[in-house]
């Protein structure tokens, strides 16, 4: 039987000093300070808040748990710095000559210059150079690189579905070896208080995860995404959203059904009504309502609750209508620019806005190029709480570091520098933007599941800044202590 003390805590925001005690994966008793008595196990908070555990509502795993181990390229500027950024990390960490190199985290929409496979040619003759971007959306490849995987192409810069199949031709490492990144990757996650993480992973992830499991137990709840090819599969073996996995003690759940409608905003493929500044084209419609309507109708009949990324107003408009439709409840991932007419329809049919807020002072100067005059209708987080709808954050790792905070601090003040904040009539209250990171959790109370998290001071209090840095001094999943400082 779990039996632990946690003293000196002050339970949600504003709260007052008290002991808390925790039984079988549940919060039996807040008392005050002193008279709780003794347990098997004490962590002592120091006067930390205690708040419910935070929940990454969409994160892709054995991808972040890469891209932490690839060469950085957010700070590039040009395709030139870029590769001037990689040949600086090469000098400094020399690699075999046999080995791809791997760079991610670069941003193209705004760059004077145009990547191409005859710059890397030129920088590394004969090496074989994958470079990720931000969004992955976007892989720039060597000569070497595109004959590795089997490939020509005029640019060896792919998009999309192109992208996607050839980074999964691409070499990687060893499966005991990408385990161990993830295991290391999901307990980074839990020294910042996360507690579950929804795993997007394009892969057969209910399959992945229970091998983890089996080689220890892992320092989050994880849902296991299932991917669009998958879905036959998964209807077979009786698979349903929220469903527990068997033998895997609570720890591993059947997580939505996801499906593409659009691309994205960087590779200037996100689906809107309005074409992009110099051309004509709208972004690129991935999945048109033929085809979305019955994959939604089969997933949401078997149990399997769909997840749609859609990120343009115009591919968000294809996904309510498709819910209406099919008369489905689901999510939509990234509703970064939405019609006015459709940011009431989330409420309405029960539909979750499931967001990235670190995206949105990433993205800002994209955004007011590519979606200018429409900007006060991008990431719009407080017209949907207004609406009713139900917000839930995610990261969306690697295309943003897997902490919550920086998420919650970028929702709560709309920028992540010294910079005015981006339609600041946007910004949400840091209670709300809580919530939100929790799966819905607000405060800690007698009966709540024991995923949990002590900060070391009350985030009420903090400024954004500071919320991005806020240590966290426990974590505890399920009445276990999976992080303590």
């Amino acid at each position: 039987m779990d039996d632990l003390l946690l003293r000196r805590v002050r339970p949600g925001l504003g709260g007052e000093l008290a002991d808390v005690r925790v039984n079988d994966g549940r919060v039996t008793a807040i008392t005050e300070p002193g008279s709780a008595g003794f347990a098997a196990r004490v962590v002592d908070g120091h006067g930390g808040t205690l708040l419910p555990g935070l929940v990454d509502a969409h994160a892709h795993l054995v991808q972040w748990a890469t891209f932490r181990r690839r060469i950085p390229l957010e700070a590039a500027r040009s395709a030139a710095e870029a590769i001037e950024l990689l040949l600086a990390h090469l000098l400094a960490t020399p690699a075999q000559q046999s080995e791809l190199v791997v760079g991610a985290g670069f941003r193209d929409a705004l760059w004077p210059d145009k990547p191409h496979k005859d710059l890397l040619q030129r920088a590394l003759p004969g090496r074989a150079v994958a470079l990720f971007g931000a969004d992955l959306h976007t892989l720039w490849l060597s000569p070497a690189a595109l004959k590795l995987i089997g490939r020509e192409h005029p640019t060896g810069v792919l998009l999309e579905n192109d992208c996607m199949s050839a980074t999964a031709q691409l070499p990687t490492a060893a499966v005991d070896v990408q385990d161990a990144w993830v295991a290391e990757a999901v307990s980074a996650a839990a020294a910042r208080g996360v507690t579950q993480i929804v795993d997007y992973e394009y892969a057969d992830t209910v399959a992945d995860w229970t091998r983890r499991l089996s080689r220890g137990t892992p320092a989050a709840r994880i849902s296991c995404v299932i991917a669009r090819y998958l879905l036959d599969q998964a209807i077979e073996r009786g698979h349903r959203t929220g469903d527990v996995l068997p033998d895997s003690g609570g720890l591993l759940t059947v997580g939505p059904f996801k499906l593409f409608v659009d691309g994205s905003l960087n590779t200037r493929t996100a689906y809107c009504h309005d074409p992009y500044p110099g051309g004509d084209s709208p972004g690129l419609l991935e999945l048109p309502p033929s085809s979305l309507v019955p994959l939604l109708a089969r997933a949401s009949t078997h149990g399997l609750t769909p997840a749609v990324h859609a990120i343009g107003d115009q591919a968000n408009m294809i996904a309510l209508d498709a819910f209406e439709e099919v008369g489905c409840a689901g999510r939509i991932e990234h509703a970064q620019l939405l019609s006015p007419s459709d940011i009431r329809r989330f409420a309405a049919l029960g539909v979750i806005a499931a967001v990235q807020p670190a995206h949105q002072p990433d993205d800002r100067d994209v955004a007011d190029r590519h979606w200018h005059g429409r900007t006060s209708r991008a990431f719009p987080y407080r017209s949907l709480l207004d609406s009713g709808a139900r917000l839930e954050f995610g990261s969306d790792a690697p295309v943003a570091p897997l902490d919550p905070w920086d998420g919650i601090a970028s929702a709560v003040s709309r920028t992540d520098d010294d910079r005015p904040p981006w339609h600041p009539e946007q910004a949400i209250p840091l209670a709300d933007a809580l919530a939100a990171a929790s799966s819905g959790r607000r405060g800690v109370s007698v009966g709540d599941a024991a995923d949990l998290m002590v900060t070391a001071a009350d985030p009420s209090t903090l400024s954004p800044t500071d919320l991005r840095a806020l240590p966290v001094t426990a974590t505890i999943l399920g009445g276990h202590v999976t992080h303590q400082i």
